[in-house]
Order: structure tokens, then sequence, then C-alpha cells
């Protein structure tokens, strides 16, 4: 248990109470070094119960805390930096984004202060433990972070980037979600179109993207060494491969990933 720091999660949705959820499960914090903001304070009342400190006031919060991570929505930045900025102190925080499209430059600067900052982008399975979060930062040191390595990997995977990346690992690790997800959903509608029932079709085609999933990771294979496993000549496998690449499947999922990845890279921009 890191009994020294408390973290304040400033902007409490999905992905933060998640983390706050990961760090106690893992033994790292104790609820009570768990400071979680949101203007809805109504909404964490369960976690209040937990022990967790609940607040609508991040100033307050960031004056408590070591680490601080900003969960807000892009647009909702600049307000909340303005709302915290006389609390931050640079030899003492350690500054956490999980923001699309804002760079460590773009809040030092706005903060117009030496402050370390790192981004993190984890995905929605941050909820069941099975995130695939990518860290990144411009100038923060090796320590710093080591520390939010260490704090992400209690709620999935993490890999270290280089910061320039972390645009197009929006588009990849987190965007990707609802992109396989879609895929998954119209494999178990062309399952209900064969013959099953759409609460059966939707069970198989999860199972199998899971497992095929799981062949990768596991094996540390490829997924074209995996596809030729189950394409024989003159096959169905390969005549359904075939159908799908005619009508622009791969084509499509990397356009929608290229496109993700373009505005994902001007969301802060635009609300400047």
């Amino acid at each position: 248990m890191n009994t020294n720091k408390t973290i304040a999660i400033l902007g409490s949705g999905n992905i933060g109470l998640a983390l706050a959820k990961g760090l106690v499960k893992a033994g790292i914090y104790e609820p009570n070094q768990i400071i979680l903001t949101r203007r809805n304070t109504a909404a964490l009342a369960d976690l209040t119960q937990e022990g967790y400190r609940v607040s609508d006031d991040n100033h307050k919060a960031v004056s408590k805390a070591h680490i601080v991570v900003l969960a807000v929505l892009p647009q909702q930045l600049n307000k909340l930096l303005d709302e915290v900025k006389e609390n931050i102190k640079p030899k003492k925080h350690l500054l956490i984004s999980v923001i699309s499209g804002v760079s460590c430059a773009d809040i030092r600067k706005y903060l117009d202060m030496d402050v370390p900052v790192v981004r993190a982008m984890p995905n929605t399975a941050i909820a069941i433990g099975q995130s695939m979060t990518c860290i990144g930062s411009s100038h923060a040191s090796n320590s710093n972070i080591a520390v939010v390595k260490e704090l992400f990997d209690t709620v999935g995977v993490t890999v270290i980037i280089n910061e320039e990346l972390m645009t197009s690992a929006t588009a990849l690790c987190a965007c990707g979600v609802a992109f396989f997800l879609r895929s998954i959903r119209a494999a178990s509608q062309g399952g209900t179109e064969i013959g099953f029932h759409a609460h059966d079709a939707l069970k198989m085609a999860a199972q199998t993207a899971k497992g095929a999933a799981d062949l990768l990771l596991q094996l540390s294979s490829h997924p074209e060494h995996e596809i030729d496993k189950v394409t024989s000549p003159k096959g169905c496998t390969i005549a359904g491969l075939n159908e799908m690449e005619h009508n622009g499947f791969s084509s499509a999922m990397i356009k929608g990933i290229k496109m993700s990845a373009d505005i994902a890279g001007i969301l802060y921009k635009k609300e400047e």
C-alpha cells in the first residue's frame, strides 16, 4: 500500500472510477487515500460509504493530493485548470492526463509552470480490469512515468510510447473498442441471418472474437498465421474472407482508425 501519497481524480466518470477501484483492489491505495471529484456528488454516494473521499471542490482536492488525475472532457479542461492552478505545486504534484488530444506541453503552457505531466490513454475495458493503456510524456522523469505505469497496471495492460503517438493510441486503443464491438455486432447480425437467435448469435460472436484475440496474445502469434490455420483451398473461410475484402473490410477499418486519429488530434484545439 502507498502510505505517503494521496491521489485526486478530477472528473470521476467511468474511467476515473474504474481506476480508483482498481487501485484499491490491487492494494496500492486505501479508499481514504483517494479523492473523487464530480459536480454531482450524489452520484458518488455509494463510494462515500466505501470510504472514498468525495468532493465537488477541485481546488481543495488538489491541495490535499500529491497525484492529480485530470479526467474531464477536452472542452472542460481549461476551466478546470483555471480552478486548480493556484494550488498546483510543481515540486509536490504529478499530473496525469487521460484527456484526448491534449499534450503535456498544452497543459504546462496553460498553467505556465514546470510541473510534471504524464499522459495516459486507457479504454473503457478499464471497467473490468482489461484496459489497454498507453503512457507517454515529453518531459517527465522515468520515475514519474514508472509511477503512472504502476497505477494503470492495476486495471489492465500498459505500454510506454512516445508522447507524439498518444493521439494515434487514442484512435487504435480507446476508439478501437467501439470498432471491435461494431465488428462483433455485425458478426452477430450475420449469425442471426443464417439461423441463430439474436442472443445466441451475439454470445457466439463475442466468444469467438475473444478467443481470436487470446490466440494472438497468449501465443504471441500473428493474425495471418492463425488465419492460415482455418483457411483451406476452395473452403468456406477463404470464400467469406475474400467476400469481405471485396467489400472493403480491411480498408474501412484502416480508414476509420485514421479518421479517428485526425479528429482526436484537434478536439482540444477546437475548444480553445
